[in-house]
Parts: structure tokens; C-alpha cells; sequence
């Protein structure tokens, strides 16, 4: 517990020194004697000891009636307890209320998913919801730090734009003035691999827009994504940052939030041991052949859907990637195979425990005649690409990035079945509110 000591008192050696604390009322339990108040500040939760031979009847009163989420100043005595949240509480000698709260809506009964999306604003607030945006927190930082620590330079890219960066199906469009359409990005690649061709390794960190009409539970329409290119780097060299940087950032993050993940009943030993292990490259015609084997009637040429990834992590008992995908499946910027002109060099990193692909990654194409074709083919205008091609026009040096999704990873990291726990506010289909 990190207390606000009272001013007056904060440089008072005597152990009986009061502090004060701003929060709101989590739950109450106790008896006519004495209340444990739980005390919700700066997302955690503090216990607050009420005695009402300490306090008397007016004020132990006033304690025990106290409706869930009033706001509150409590002033008292801290103490060591290793049994209370985070191994003090606060014996209390006062209180004022500062703003009160009648019939909250979430209880501590049970609750359909519909009911707390509907109150999403309200149920950030619940235990549960505590821990995972601190997760969230905290894997954000670690994934800024890799980067900065492996002298990355962050790019912000935009969010509106002119070109299509994946499947032309899923974008959302509105009208940009006397401009025609713009969309809302798909991904911060293209403009990442401008700015690689300045500053050599560049990352971008930001929400991207996917308009899917999918109601899994792995997709949301507005994710954040981490995204990442690097100049002179080739795909096996591609792969080795991608597992170096998931296997540093969820190491990172479950040592910082061990009891977060306590309070999810998520053990970290059997991800940690995933993550021991290397991950596995295998390539997408082994993928077929392990998946016709196990019994899936499946030919070469067919994307991989999440029940086939699960199979194949179950197969290898880890994290894995599958590397060089049919080209007929995969963007227009993935650098040709030389050694399969039906494929190209790219790679998904597809996590275990049905959480499935985490990451999509390739080495891109550098040559400028190549792109034009695939463009082509792709029914995409070259001349709406202009600025991209000038990449492969003047110095074109090979190079190599990846995507991965923010919120599959905190599921991963935390263990919950569906990614809509993972962001604050989940933007889906059939939800646009809170």
C-alpha cells in the first residue's frame, strides 16, 4: 500500500501517525462489532478496519451502511497484516463521504455477459476487471521498452488513409471531404516501411479497424496492435526478433503482475514453461500434412482456421510458427519464396491454449516490379500506391516486419477464453456502446 500521508504527520516518527486515503466503498462484511470495509484507490483494493468500540454507534453506524461505491476519505492508523490485500490495512478513526451511491447496478450476484457489457463503464470497477487492465498496463509498457531497449524508433502512423493495407473487404470507409473515400487503417505497415527506409528499425503501437462480420470470440473490429519493420533483415532474422521480443515482454509482464494473475486464478508455470521451449518453424505444407494425418480434410491451399491451429499447438506443446503460406492467401507485399514461386516469406505465430495467431509477419517484397504485379492481380490501383512504390525506386534494400494484436496476447497472459475482457471498451458487431 502506498499511502497519501496526512501533512501534518508526515514527517512524525510516532507509530501512531494517521494517513488518508480517496476511494470508493468495494464491499463491506462484518458483524455488529466490527466492518471490513474494501476500499478501491488507484485501482487496488485496501482493507479499512471499523471498530465500534474505537469509532462509537453513531460513526460504526454510518460504516456499516455505507452503499457500495460511495466515495469516501477515510483517515486512520496503518498497519502490517499479511492476510489483508497487500499486507496492510488502515484501523480507522474517520470518515467523510464525497459522493454517494444509490442502487448500484452490479452486484455481487452473478451477471450475464450481455448485462455487464451493457454497463461496461461501471464494471471496469470489479476485481476482475482491475487485474486485467492492469495486465494490459503493464504489457503495453514492457512492449514499448523492448523496443526502446533495442533502439527502435517509434513512428505514429495514421489512423485515416487512402490505401488499403489488407483485404479490401474489411475496411470502413467514410467520405473525406472533396477527396473521395478514406478508411480507417487496417494497419500502419506501409507507413512503418517508409519510415524503416529513414530510421532502420521503427515500430508503431496504436488501434487498428477490422471490418469482419465475425463473432468468435478471438475478433473484435477495433484492436490495438503492435506493428514493427526492420531495414536489412531477412525472414529467419524476422523470426528470431519475434520470438526473442514475445517470449521478453510476457516474461516481463507476468514477473510484474503476479498477483494480478492470483486474483485470476491464472498459474503462470504452465505459460512460463511454454516459453522455456523453442518455438517450432513449421512450414505450411507440414502444417497440411500434420492436419490430414490427425484426420481434417484439408488441401494444400486452404488457409488454417482456429480449430486447425489448436491441433497443431497441441501437436508440438507449444507456441509455434507456420511459415511460407500458399501466395494466393497472403497480402501483396510478401516477398516471393525463391524456392517455391507459389509462396511467399511470410509467418504467423500461433499461440496455445486456443488463443491462435498472435502475430502475422513476412519479409516484404523489394522489388519494384514484383510489387506492381501483385497489385495487379490484387485489382488495387498502382497509381493509389505511388508513395509506397517509391520505396522500391530509390535504394531499395531488403527488409522484414510483423503485426501482433494486443489484445489475443492479454488473453494468453491471463488465460480468459474471449479477447472482449481484454480492452476497456470492445468494440464488436453487434456493440458500439458504452
Amino acid at each position: 500500500m502506498t499511502p497519501s500521508l496526512d501533512p501534518s504527520q508526515s514527517n512524525s516518527p510516532h507509530p501512531t501517525s494517521t494517513h488518508s486515503f480517496q476511494g470508493w466503498v468495494q464491499g463491506l462484511r462484518g458483524n455488529n462489532h466490527v466492518q471490513f470495509l474494501q476500499l478501491r484507490t488507484d485501482g487496488q483494493i485496501y482493507q479499512v478496519v471499523a471498530e465500534k468500540e474505537f469509532l462509537g454507534e453513531e460513526i460504526f453506524k454510518q460504516v456499516k451502511t455505507l452503499p457500495q461505491e460511495t466515495s469516501l476519505i477515510v483517515s486512520g492508523v496503518l498497519q502490517e497484516n499479511a492476510k489483508a490485500p497487500g499486507g496492510q490495512e488502515l484501523f480507522l478513526h474517520s470518515l467523510s463521504i464525497v459522493g454517494e451511491s444509490n442502487q448500484y447496478p452490479i452486484t455481487p450476484k452473478e451477471h450475464g455477459p450481455d448485462f455487464l457489457h451493457n454497463h461496461r463503464h461501471l464494471w471496469l470497477r470489479s476485481k476482475r476487471q482491475l487485474a486485467i487492465q492492469r495486465v494490459r498496463s503493464e504489457l503495453s509498457f514492457a512492449i514499448r521498452e523492448f523496443f526502446r531497449n533495442d533502439g527502435y524508433t517509434l513512428i505514429d502512423t495514421p489512423i485515416l488513409t487512402g490505401s488499403i493495407g489488407e483485404s479490401a473487404g474489411t475496411l470502413f470507409s467514410t467520405e473525406y471531404f472533396d477527396l473521395g473515400q478514406a478508411y480507417l487503417a487496417q494497419t500502419g505497415q506501409l507507413y512503418l516501411e517508409t519510415a524503416a527506409f529513414a530510421h532502420s528499425k521503427v515500430y508503431c503501437f496504436g488501434p487498428t479497424f477490422r471490418a469482419e462480420k465475425s463473432k468468435t470470440r478471438r475478433h473484435l473490429t477495433e484492436f490495438w496492435m503492435l506493428e514493427a519493420e526492420t531495414a536489412f533483415l531477412g525472414q529467419e532474422g524476422n523470426l528470431d526478433l519475434q520470438e526473442r521480443f514475445v517470449k521478453t515482454v510476457l516474461r516481463t509482464t507476468i514477473e510484474r503482475t503476479l498477483d494480478d494473475l492470483k486474483a485470476l486464478d491464472r498459474d503462470p508455470a504452465p505459460l512460463l514453461e511454454q516459453l522455456s521451449k523453442p518455438f517450432p518453424r513449421v512450414d505450411y505444407g507440414e502444417a497440411i500434412q500434420i492436419l490430414q494425418t490427425a484426420g481434417e480434410e484439408i488441401t494444400w491451399g486452404e488457409d488454417i482456421n482456429s480449430d486447425r491451429e489448436q491441433i497443431l499447438t497441441t501437436h508440438f506443446g507449444t507456441a509455434i510458427f507456420i511459415q511460407n503460406f500458399p501466395r494466393a492467401i497472403k497480402a501483396f507485399y510478401m516477398k516471393q519464396n525463391p524456392e517455391n514461386a507459389n509462396t511467399v516469406l511470410s509467418a504467423d505465430l500461433i499461440a496455445p491454449d486456443g488463443i491462435g495467431e498472435i502475430i502475422g509477419g513476412s519479409e516484404r517484397e523489394e522489388s519494384y516490379e514484383k510489387i506492381v504485379e501483385r497489385l495487379k492481380e490484387e485489382g488495387l490501383p498502382p497509381e493509389d500506391y505511388s508513395w509506397y512504390l517509391d520505396l522500391r525506386k530509390y535504394g531499395s534494400v531488403p527488409h522484414a516486419g510483423f503485426g501482433m494484436g494486443l489484445e489475443r496476447v492479454i488473453a494468453w497472459i491471463c488465460g480468459l477464453s474471449h479477447i472482449r475482457e481484454c480492452i476497456p471498451f470492445p468494440r464488436m458487431i453487434y456493440r458500439l456502446s458504452p
